[in-house]
């Protein structure tokens, strides 16, 4: 980062600045400046610099600020040299280091914080970090106020001050009415990087989020109706509500928002049963059971309160006689029955609600006229039982016994038959020990989650027809007998890579047939489930709480328990299956940085030069790579697919030697992305070309040679090239054919091509010496020929005479004389190969005895020595001499070999 500074310069007198500056080291400096160079001290003083930076909170240890002598433009040439120095040092050290040499700063191991720095700056306001700076020794004394800025970057989610939000929405609520949510979330950060908005994990279609912003600029989230709700239906909806900043990428911060559906009366009760009939004979006692009413309010609280009434079309006397609960609804006998008369009752009874019109419901009574009492039945409870009312729990096993009845007042000529009447998993049968008892007791085991209520009615009748009931009702009481049961047992779940943290995935749903705290699930994440999900207890909202890389793992399978809150606790698990969708992230990579590839010239057109492998991590489309040249299309095509490279014509060293290519990779991605690589192909030289010869320009040409000339002297040279390189292009020269003059006059060097005179010349006339040019190409040499003229005489006076010489045909000597066969000595005859053996034989021999000899000579020289150094422990060095003239003999010979 650049460093932004402002320079300000103040002005005061000595006195005004001793004020300013009172620090206690400044103030000690100050009295031994007086003592020693009072008016430059104070001529320093005078004047303050201020140097401004800016720097992004949360930089590691060492990351620079900036350069406070760069900055004042200091000469740090000077000497002495200058001293940088913090006076605050508690302050300063705890968040900046600064180097005494070069007043550099940098950040220290405390990292910046700027929300714990400057709590309370808010936007407008900024946040500096201010320090001072002396400049030393005193004759360069200078004081600078540094001033750092500390920009907010997004590093704080944001974060609701509760973590469940409750918001109570009438019933009746309109559509499109608001209700804030008042419990807004809080993010210390500035500007974009604090909360822009808020948003629903689930809205379940009839609610949604809107934002309003107030005047300080703070953000209100409001929950909106979007279609009618029902309490009766649903009463309360859970979800997560989201607040998510601007920052890039956005962090999120979740709470749990439970709305809460408020009860308004818009329902009224309604009997279960709108007509009863029963049947009271004339000697029933005063208290008996006649009928249980029961009506239904479906409303909550004061609004689902129920009161019973009989009607006022029911005489007065008749409600005296038959008394009816208004709060449960029961009624019971309340005086004598006329024994001698056959009467009919009709009861009218009413259901009243809060503002509503009442419920109707008829109890017809049937009053028979007594022969002989009817049967008394008196109950005796096994179960727990009050004001009639039995319990059980739903983990009782069958046959549990409920309660015991004995009959009694029956004639003993009268039979009495005694049964139940009523649905449900009861009997009632004879005790088989004692006449006149009965035991009722279970069948089967009762469950609270099929039915939690039963009425059951004992009935006793005799030969004459006289009956008795006894009412019973049985209610049943919830254990924690059911697992919570997941609404789905596999739950598959697809997200792009590169998701934001905390991204939400799914919310897992399970449920509990139990009741009250029995029936409330949390959830849990197995032991088998990466760190990075995470899953809300409450509402089984499952989220990911980093960005995922589908190149490092593309499946996630782990298990999520349901756990209710009964005792002891029940579970169920469920397997979550997180598949991570690619996307176009990875650029195609080639296995090398660049390619080159050797091939040798004259390569056949269409042949493969060599394959680039090139890779892309990305699957599907977005990993297919595509192949182009980016330069040389014309000359060289690439497959696509294999990535192969081929030249479409033969290549030829000798126009051109290197191809550099640029090859782009492109993937199929949207949008694809590419990487470039360089390609070099290197051509191999073919022995192709035979050497050119340059001089002499043509075998008519001719060079004046004097009869005088010495035995040893350079008449003229060969001078040949060869296209090709390397060994190919290395050039011996040697003489095939001769004509005129004296054979073996003149001599040809094999590696340089220059003619020598090797004997005197006594012979005038005209030499020519057929030249073969040859290169070392493999697997077979090529060569060229050229005619070198020699003209032997004093002058050339007939210019005519020599042309008709040099095209005149005649026969020459042919010397089949290769070139690597150097002139070992003058032989007046034709050169012969064999007799050299002996020499070349002998030659070895004696650099084979030398090289013995020297190594002889140097290890009894080593031992001698080294005798002679433990004796006298003293270093010596040896120098040792070769001879250079018998080596270069050697050297010499068997190069020539």
């Amino acid at each position: 980062m650049e460093p932004h500074y402002i320079f300000e310069h103040y002005f005061a007198t000595p006195s005004f600045n001793c004020i300013i500056f009172n620090y206690h080291i400044l103030q000690g400096l100050c009295i031994l400046l007086l003592y020693t160079s009072p008016f430059s001290c104070f001529a320093n003083f005078s004047q303050a610099k201020e140097l401004l930076y800016k720097i992004k909170e949360g930089l590691p240890m060492g990351s620079f600020i900036g350069a406070i002598g760069v900055d004042l433009n200091l000469d740090f040439t000077v000497d002495p040299p200058f001293i940088f120095n913090l006076p605050q040092r508690k302050v300063s050290e705890q968040y900046v280091n600064l180097n005494n040499t070069t007043g550099e700063l940098y950040t220290s191991a405390t990292e910046i914080d700027r929300e714990t720095l400057c709590p309370d700056s808010s936007e407008g306001q900024g946040c500096v970090l201010s320090l001072d700076v002396f400049v030393l020794p005193q004759q360069y004394f200078q004081l600078i106020k540094v001033k750092i800025s500390i920009e907010d970057v997004n590093d704080n989610r944001p974060r609701f001050p509760v973590e469940e939000i409750c918001v109570s929405v009438p019933e009746n609520a309109a559509v499109n009415a608001r209700y804030a949510v008042e419990q807004s979330a809080v993010d210390p950060d500035l500007g974009l990087h604090g909360v822009q908005t808020y948003w629903l994990v689930n809205d379940f279609g009839v609610f949604t989020l809107d934002v309003e912003e107030n005047e300080g600029g703070e953000l209100t989230p409001f929950l909106i109706v979007t279609e009618a709700l029902d309490r009766e239906t649903q009463a309360e909806y859970v979800t997560d509500i989201i607040a998510e900043d601007g920052g890039t990428p956005p962090l999120l911060g979740t709470a749990t928002l439970k709305i809460v559906i408020t009860d308004v009366n818009d329902n009224c009760p309604q009997f279960t049963k709108s007509q009863i009939n029963v049947t009271l004979y004339g000697n029933t006692t005063k208290g008996a059971h006649l009928a249980r009413l029961h009506a239904f309010d479906p409303d909550l609280g004061a609004n689902a309160q129920i009161s019973y009434a009989y009607s006022e079309r029911v005489p007065r006397d008749t409600r005296s006689l038959f008394h009816l609960d208004r709060v449960a609804g029961l009624i019971k006998l309340a005086g004598k029955i006329d024994t001698g008369t056959n009467k009919f009752y009709k009861l009218t009874v009413l259901a009243n609600g809060p503002g509503c019109i009442p419920a109707v419901a008829t109890v017809n009574v049937h009053v028979s006229r007594v022969v002989t009492g009817p049967p008394a039945v008196i109950p005796r409870y096994i179960a727990a039982e009050k004001d009639g009312v039995v319990t059980m729990k739903e983990t009782e096993p069958p046959f549990t016994p409920i309660a015991f009845f004995t009959v009694k007042n029956t004639d003993m000529n009268q039979k009495v038959d005694c049964y139940l009447e009523g649905t449900g998993p009861f009997r009632l049968i004879p005790y088989k020990l004692f006449k006149n008892e009965y035991l009722l007791e279970t069948t089967e085991p009762l469950d609270y989650e099929q039915t939690q209520e039963y009425d059951l009615t004992v009935v006793a009748r005799n030969t004459h027809d006289l009956v008795i009931k006894t009412f019973l009702k049985m209610q049943v009481l919830d254990e924690n007998d059911n697992a919570p049961v997941f609404k789905q047992s596999l739950v598959e779940i697809s997200i792009e890579e590169n998701n934001p943290p905390n991204t939400f995935l799914t919310q897992l749903q399970a449920t509990d047939r139990d009741s009250e705290s029995r029936g409330e699930v949390i959830y849990f994440l197995g032991g088998d489930a990466p760190a990075m999900f995470v899953v809300d207890r409450v509402t089984g909202v499952l989220s990911v709480a980093t960005s995922l890389d589908r190149e490092d793992k593309e499946t996630y399978r782990f298990i999520v328990r349901a756990v209710d809150q009964g005792t002891p606790r029940k579970e169920s698990i469920a397997t979550v299956v997180v598949k991570v969708q690619d996307r176009n992230d990875n650029t195609p990579r080639f296995i090398n940085k660049d390619f080159t590839f050797f091939v040798p010239e004259n390569f056949p057109g269409f042949g493969e030069i060599g394959v680039l492998s090139v890779t892309d991590a990305d699957a599907g489309e977005n990993g297919w790579v595509a192949l182009s040249i980016l330069n040389g299309s014309d000359i060289f095509m690439i497959d696509t697919g294999r990535g192969a490279l081929r030249a479409k014509t033969p290549l030829d060293r000798e126009q051109q030697g290197t191809y550099q290519l640029w090859i782009e990779a492109i993937d199929g991605g949207e949008p694809a992305l590419s990487s470039v690589t360089m390609v070099t192909v290197l051509l191999l030289d073919v022995n192709d070309n035979p050497p050119i010869v340059l001089f002499p320009q043509s075998n008519q040409s001719y060079m004046l040679v004097l009869p005088s000339t010495l035995p040893g002297t350079s008449i003229t040279e060969v001078y040949a090239v060869d296209k090709d390189t390397g060994m190919n292009a290395v050039i011996a020269y040697s003489i095939i054919k001769r004509k005129g003059g004296e054979p073996g006059s003149f001599d040809i060097d094999p590696e340089t091509g220059n003619i020598t005179l090797k004997r005197e010349l006594s012979n005038r006339g005209l030499y020519s010496l057929l030249v073969k040019v040859s290169d070392h190409g493999q697997p077979e040499p090529l060569h060229s020929t050229v005619m070198v003229n020699l003209f032997v005489n004093e002058t050339v006076s007939n210019e005519s005479y020599i042309q008709s010489l040099l095209t005149r045909e005649a026969d020459v000597e042919v010397e089949e004389k290769p070139w690597y066969i150097g002139q070992l000595k003058e032989r007046p005859d034709r050169y012969e190969l064999f007799p050299c053996q002996p020499v070349l034989i002998a030659l070895s021999v004696t650099c084979l005895g030398l090289f013995f000899i020297v190594i002889t000579l140097t290890s009894y020289i080593c031992c001698k020595k080294l005798k002679r150094h433990r004796k006298k422990r003293l270093e010596v060095e040896i120098p040792l001499k070769m001879n250079c003239d018998s080596m270069q003999v050697a050297d010499r010979k068997l190069r020539q070999m």
